[in-house]
């Protein structure tokens, strides 16, 4: 039998006559007990068993040391520090009362042991000085043995009694080197699950919480680990204090007596030293609450609890020790900064978690602004956030260049910008940076910064806000903005660059020049580039005034000379004014190479001959590639509205007729050209020349594509059309014979013999030129090739009574002439014909019809005929403005004729023929007689075999068969040959 050291037994005699005097007594006792162990301490076991740890070895004043095993389905938690007392024993019986009252600790006076209850109901304490127990059922034992209403009271309860109220004396000592040992044997396998959860969560926070801690050790089944030197893995910062009297009244007035008792404060924030370490999202006061918090750094607070321990009191108390953790919370951020850490991104942005967590948010930016935690670019020294300014857009190298000149400046990330704001951090605009701009630099200075530019640039928006950037030039001054400027290199000399230099062409300052002002806008001074600043643009266009024109023609040409490719498209550059062989000053567009073969058919009162030496110390290409002509030049343009055509192309002679002659329907507007490409200075070829000229083209092979190459116009409708060259157009316009006549409109020397027969010839020099460009100067070789007054001329002639035309031409003619889409202003008053003689004859057109079928040329009645088939016969139709015979007679079968089989044979050969025929003594048509007709519903008619042959083979559509139809009609014998020729068919 063990001592009642503890006096366990008049505990329960109190206890147990309490309830029977007073049964509500129990009931009270019981919902308190049930409120806690379900309510606000269902999960906090670990943390509870911890602080009341921490209490005792605070008590004993001896580091705390404590021990969690958990084997075999129990927990055993030991501690070191003060024993088991009498007093406490008491207070962990009473849920109201407290054995700390005097004792400095972190527990809520006695009520935290109740969390044992969400595991067991078997609790055991074993001190070095004695032992208790509670039991569930020995308490609901002793309470049956009771007289009064108590039974009534459990048994609306269902059985349930309060555990803790009743202790019982217990044997056993704690594990070696520890004071003392709370042993829970675990209720079920819920309990053992959230034994090990708790177990798995304890951590850093714990040790935290309970500075009295120095060591954790945890021992389960499968883990051991050990808990302490905390502080090594945080860094910490404390504030803590004792109100006075006045504070005391204040502020805690509305508190638990038991806490008035104590009027110390503390806050401690910890920050882990590894930033890959979690950091619990809840308040401590110590120990954790449901109080959300979103800063980044543990906060452990002496914050007021409400009857729950969960949250967080409201009153002046709580509102007090918010106000001492964000002063300490900027303190730890300026402790951190100090020490070279980041803290921006400590800095609160975005929503608060919850109501404290908004009201710490609040008052640690009302600190945060005062406090220096932003180092400053130049020195390095830490600026307070008011005093801070940062540059939008600037990266660290532009930074280090602008410190100097920007006082407060620091470096920002685009990830701090929500911070910065918050710290109320000014913030200037780049390009308002940029405007302020801008002294007695040194060119090396510039390219310094610059250089510092090198990523920045490569952002559009960061390029706009830099377009102000001072830039110095080589000739001393200073401007803004790179765009358009040119950088030098080793490709252009110094000197070329002076000689444009007083016509506004500028040039980055040599020691200034940095990659970024390429990526700013400038250009890289190539020939190219050079040539098209519009600087020098100018000095050519008025070369011819300068001061000194053969220096501007010296520039120009060194860098044409440098790559004359690179003037290509330049055509502005024709205006430049050379020296002729005499000396005088001409365009170069108006001067020749010496000897060449061009200079030989231009007109010499349009052209001269270039001096020699500028050849020689230039170069003929590069002459060329100015306007100089060696042969005839090219003028290119692309995307070119008709009806606003390029300056490039507005000095071609006669260019707008061009222009209004190939848009569709006669209309420039809204037609367009991708590309055009012309011979120029056409109108200075001499008449008389004319056969070289044309040599030279078609012997050269952009000229020749600039001739025989059709032009695509595009119209509004989007739909291409191809029209002649320009210098096709010319020519066949403006190109005259020693005859007066144009060239174009000839017969070309391969034309078919029956078209030219209605066609003058063609000189016989035009035989040596390429066929294409003969077909483009306007001959022609056949039908296809005839414009609309080609068209008019051979339809004239055609007319003419005194030619004589056989059948075989005439038909042939008809059939090449029906496909034109091309059509004369008026149609012919006289027309040619083809007679049942088989002799063709002129006649009034209203006299003749187009014969598109076989069987109206039975009908000589209607007139003198134009004969062709299918959609040559439509277009001859419109062509000749003569009617199709269908027009002009009904085609009506006199009489209906008597049916008869087609013969087997026949449909075996021909397939598609009818299977029946329509037998006439005598077949008229519109009361003519004829041999054979097929009518309107596809019936064949005939009154004889070779009447019948043709009517089967047209009904068929197989006019070709009708010579074999018309074998198997007249001999039946040769059935069988004709079937086997049929098969090589």
């Amino acid at each position: 039998m063990t001592d009642d050291v503890f006096g366990t037994a008049g505990i329960r005699e109190r206890v147990l006559a309490g309830w029977t005097a007073a049964p509500v007594r129990f009931r009270e006792d019981a919902n308190a007990e049930e409120e806690l162990a379900l309510g606000g301490y269902v999960d906090r076991l670990v943390i509870e068993l911890a602080q009341n740890a921490a209490d005792a070895s605070a008590r004993a004043g001896v580091p705390g040391r404590m021990l969690f095993e958990f084997k075999n389905n129990t927990l055993v938690v030991a501690n070191t520090g003060a024993p088991l007392t009498a007093e406490g024993v008491e207070s962990l019986a009473t849920l109201r009362a407290s054995a700390k009252r005097e004792e400095p600790s972190v527990g809520r006076f006695g009520v935290g042991f109740s969390a044992v209850l969400a595991v067991t109901d078997e609790p055991v304490v074993l001190s070095r000085t004695g032992g208790v127990r509670f039991s569930k059922a020995d308490t609901a034992a002793a309470i049956a043995g009771l007289a009064g209403d108590l039974d009534t009271e459990v048994r609306r309860r269902d059985g349930q009694v309060p555990v803790l109220r009743l202790p019982f004396e217990a044997d056993g000592e704690p594990p070696a080197g520890y004071d003392t040992a709370v042993i829970l044997p675990l209720r079920d396998e819920a309990a053992a699950a959230l034994v090990r959860r708790l177990l798995a969560e304890a951590d850093d926070a714990l040790l935290l919480a309970l500075p009295g801690l120095q060591r954790i050790e945890i021992e389960t089944d499968d883990d051991h680990r050990v808990l302490q030197d905390a502080e090594s893995r945080w860094h910490i910062h404390r504030a803590g204090g004792v109100f006075d009297t006045a504070e005391r009244e204040q502020l805690l007035a509305d508190r638990p007596s038991e806490e008035r008792t104590r009027p110390t404060w503390s806050v401690v924030w910890a920050l882990p030293r590894n930033p890959t370490t979690d950091v619990p999202g809840v308040v401590h006061a110590p120990t954790p609450t449901d109080e959300l918090v979103s800063l980044g750094a543990l906060l452990l607070a002496t914050f007021p609890l409400d009857s729950t321990r969960r949250h967080v009191a409201k009153g002046p108390l709580t509102d007090r020790l918010v106000g001492e953790a964000a002063a300490a919370f900027a303190e730890l951020l300026r402790e951190r900064a100090e020490a070279g850490d980041e803290v921006l991104q400590l800095v609160p942005t975005g929503l608060a978690a919850g109501p404290l967590d908004r009201a710490l948010r609040e008052q640690i930016l009302d600190h945060l602004p005062a406090t220096p935690l932003l180092r400053a670019v130049e020195g390095g020294a830490l600026l307070r956030p008011r005093d801070a300014v940062v540059v939008e857009g600037a990266d660290d190298a532009f930074d280090e260049k602008l410190a100097p000149i920007v006082p407060g400046l620091i470096r920002s990330r685009r990830e701090d910008q929500l911070a910065l704001d918050a710290l109320q951090v000014k913030r200037l605009e780049l390009a308002e940076v940029v405007d302020q701009l801008g002294g007695d630099e040194p060119p090396g200075w510039w390219r310094a910064l610059y250089n510092s530019l090198g990523t920045m640039v490569t952002d559009a928006l960061i390029r706009e806000s830099l377009g102000t950037l001072p830039v110095p030039l080589a000739d001393g001054r200073l401007v803004r903005g790179a765009r358009g400027l040119l950088l030098p290199g080793p490709e252009i000399p110094v000197d070329i660059l002076a000689a444009f230099g007083e016509y506004g062409v500028r040039v980055v300052h040599p020691d200034a020049v940095d990659p970024a002002l390429e990526r700013l806008g400038a250009i890289p001074a190539t020939p190219r580039s050079l040539l098209e600043d519009s600087a020098v643009r100018t000095a050519v266009e008025h070369s011819a005034d300068a001061d000194d024109p053969d220096a501007v023609a010296h520039a120009v040409l060194s860098l044409v000379a440098a790559d004359p490719a690179q003037a290509e498209g330049l055509w502005w550059l024709n205006d430049l004014v050379l020296r002729d062989a005499e000396g005088d000053l001409v365009p170069a567009n108006a001067l020749v190479v010496e000897g060449s073969a061009v200079q030989s058919i231009l007109d010499p009162d349009e052209v001269a001959p270039i001096a020699g030496d500028l050849v020689d110390r230039y170069g003929l290409p590069a002459l060329e590639a100015v306007g100089v002509l060696a042969s005839l030049g090219l003028v290119t343009a692309s995307d070119v509205a008709l009806d606003q055509l390029p300056e490039a192309v507005q000095d071609l002679d006669a260019i707008e007729d061009w222009a209004y002659d190939v848009a569709p329907d006669g209309s420039r507007y809204g037609a367009t050209v991708g590309e055009l490409e012309a011979i120029r200075d056409l109108d200075w070829i001499t008449d008389d020349n004319w056969p070289k000229a044309l040599q030279i083209i078609g012997s050269e092979p952009d000229l020749r594509r600039a001739l025989v190459t059709q032009v695509r116009v595009v119209g509004p409708d989007d739909r291409p059309l191809g029209v002649p060259s320009y210098a096709a157009w010319w020519i066949r316009e403006h190109v005259l014979l020693e005859d007066g006549e144009p060239l174009a409109g000839r017969a070309d020397p391969d034309a078919e013999p029956v078209l030219a027969s209605f066609l003058d010839e063609a000189p016989a020099w035009t035989a040596g030129l390429d066929p294409e460009v003969r077909t483009a100067v306007g001959l022609v070789r056949d039908v296809g090739d005839l414009d609309a007054d080609g068209i008019s001329l051979v339809l004239e002639r055609l007319a003419d009574p005194e030619r004589q035309v056989d059948a075989a031409s005439i038909l042939r003619l008809w059939t090449r002439l029906g496909t034109l889409a091309l059509f004369p202003g008026d149609a012919p008053e006289q027309v040619r014909v083809l007679g049942a003689d088989g002799e063709t004859r002129v006649i009034d057109a209203d006299r003749a019809v187009v014969i598109d079928g076989p069987m109206w040329v039975q009908r000589e009645d209607l007139g003198g005929f134009v004969i062709a088939s299918g959609a040559a016969a439509d277009g001859l139709s419109d062509l000749l403005d003569v009617p199709p015979a269908q027009e002009v007679a009904e085609g009506k079968i006199d009489g209906p004729g008597t049916a008869a089989d087609v013969p087997p044979i026949v449909r075996q050969l021909v397939p598609g023929v009818p299977a029946t025929w329509w037998e006439h003594e005598e077949l008229t048509v519109d009361g003519v007689e004829v041999s054979w007709w097929v009518d309107a519903d596809g019936a064949p008619h005939a009154a004889t075999f070779d009447g019948l042959a043709k009517a089967l083979a047209w009904a068929a559509g197989r006019w070709d068969r009708r010579h074999v139809v018309r074998a198997v009609l007249n001999e039946p014998d040769r059935s069988t040959e004709l079937l086997v020729d049929a098969v090589y068919d």
